[in-house]
């Protein structure tokens, strides 16, 4: 079955910078659009980042543009997100997804597998 396995969050302070990575194991991953998700507490899912098969058409959410960066490397099934300037905003439980094709897509309900999060906490 599909796996997907986040790593690399932790506690930063604030302008502080971190790298997750999605491992993704059981899928065809250079046919599928990826997505990055956060959770913060007290509220709902919402959409980080996503990216196309190879790379391409990168979107993102609008208060991350210009400090956060999804990409990818097809040889090792992983997708990551560079995380730039942090704010204490920004934390949450940060949520790999891969979606059902290749079309990348801020909607959750574009995504059928999803990881497991990893914590990102933001100190001021």
């Amino acid at each position: 079955q599909v796996q997907l396995v986040e790593s690399g969050g932790g506690l930063v302070q604030a302008g502080g910078s971190l790298r997750l990575s999605c491992a993704a194991s059981g899928l065809t991953f250079s046919s599928r659009a990826m997505g990055w998700f956060r959770r913060a507490p007290g509220k709902d899912r919402e959409f980080v980042a996503t990216i196309a098969p190879y790379g391409g058409r990168p979107g993102y959410e609008e208060s991350v543009k210009g400090r956060f960066t999804i990409s990818r490397d097809n040889a090792k099934n992983t997708v990551y997100l560079q995380m730039n300037n942090l704010k204490p905003e920004d934390t949450a439980v940060y949520y790999c997804a891969a979606a059902r094709g290749a079309w990348p897509a801020s909607a959750s309900s574009a995504y059928d597998s999803w990881g497991q999060g990893t914590q990102v906490t933001v100190s001021s």
